[in-house]
C-alpha cells in the first residue's frame, strides 16, 4: 500500500511474515538539497579563484628579487665614485625593496593560508611563527606595520636628499606616514576589542 502526501512518498511493504517496512522520500525537497549542496560546494570552491593571484604575486616578488640584483650591482660597479649621500640613498634603496618583498611574501603565505588552502607545514623547521596564529586582522595589522616601515624608509631617503627635494611633497610624506601609523593603531584597537568579545 502507497500513502502520499504533497512533497513526500511513504511506502510500506508487507512480508508473509506480517512485518513490515516503511520507506520514505521526499521528491522536489530531495532534489532542492541536492541542488544546494552542489551550489554551496561551488562556492566553497571558488577560493581556488584567488590560487592564480598569489601566483602572480610570486612572480612579482621575483621582479623585485631581480631589481634588487640590479640597484646592487650598479652599487658595486660606482662604490669608488659615489659620494656618501648617493650610496646612502642606494642603500635605503635595497632596504625599501626588502621591505616590499617581505610585504609581499606576507600577503602570499597569509592570504592563501587564510582564504585559500591550509599549508600542510607541521613539523617543518622553517615554519614561521607568525602562521601558527594568522587570521585575517592579524595580516591587517602585520599589513599596516609593514606599509610603516616602507613609508619610514622613503620619508628618510627625503631627508637624506632634502637638498634636493620639494618641502611641499615632504609634508604630504610626512602626513601619509603618520595616516598610517593611526590607521595600525586603530586596526590594532579594532582587533582588541574583537577578540575580547570573543572571549565573552
Amino acid at each position: 500500500m502507497t500513502v502520499r502526501l504533497p512533497l513526500t512518498r511513504i511506502a510500506t511493504v508487507s512480508y508473509p511474515d506480517h512485518s513490515t517496512t516503511t520507506t520514505v522520500t521526499h521528491g522536489p525537497s530531495s532534489i532542492a538539497s541536492r541542488i544546494e549542496h552542489v551550489f554551496e560546494t561551488a562556492v566553497f570552491a571558488s577560493r581556488w579563484i584567488q590560487a592564480p593571484l598569489y601566483g602572480g604575486l610570486i612572480v612579482a616578488e621575483l621582479l623585485y628579487a631581480y631589481k634588487f640584483i640590479v640597484e646592487l650591482w650598479e652599487m658595486v660597479r660606482h662604490i669608488n665614485q659615489q659620494e656618501e649621500t648617493i650610496f646612502m640613498l642606494g642603500i635605503l634603496g635595497l632596504i625599501d625593496v626588502t621591505m616590499v618583498a617581505n610585504l609581499l611574501t606576507m600577503v602570499i603565505i597569509g592570504g592563501y593560508a587564510t582564504f585559500v588552502s591550509k599549508l600542510d607545514l607541521e613539523g617543518h623547521p622553517d615554519r614561521p611563527d607568525w602562521l601558527t596564529h594568522i587570521d585575517p586582522g592579524t595580516i591587517k595589522i602585520k599589513l599596516a606595520a609593514s606599509l610603516i616601515g616602507i613609508s619610514s624608509i622613503h620619508l628618510l631617503k627625503s631627508f637624506v636628499n632634502i637638498a634636493n627635494e620639494d618641502h611641499e611633497q615632504i609634508k604630504w610624506k610626512i602626513f601619509i606616514h603618520l595616516t598610517f601609523i593611526g590607521s595600525a593603531i586603530l586596526l590594532a584597537w579594532t582587533d582588541k576589542i574583537m577578540q575580547k568579545d570573543r572571549k565573552h
